[in-house]
């Protein structure tokens, strides 16, 4: 059996939310303590790079131009 790598953004989220789970994750640099479990998961995914669209994916918008062309 191969073992998987795992991406740096994975281990990325892992550390933070071990931070979080510990109580040492603040908001911002230096900021007060991060009690939200929903916004420890925003900051894990900020960090990691996942949070943003990815690009040249279409929004509703966009295809809704598309089909009227």
């Amino acid at each position: 059996m191969v073992a998987k790598k795992k991406t740096s953004g994975a281990s990325k989220e892992e550390k933070v939310m071990g931070e979080f789970k510990e109580g040492t994750l603040h908001s911002g640099k230096g900021g007060p303590v991060v009690t939200n479990r929903k916004q420890a998961i925003a900051i894990a995914l900020s960090e990691a790079g996942r949070s943003k669209p990815e690009r040249g994916s279409r929004t509703k918008k966009n295809k809704d131009k598309k089909k009227s062309k």
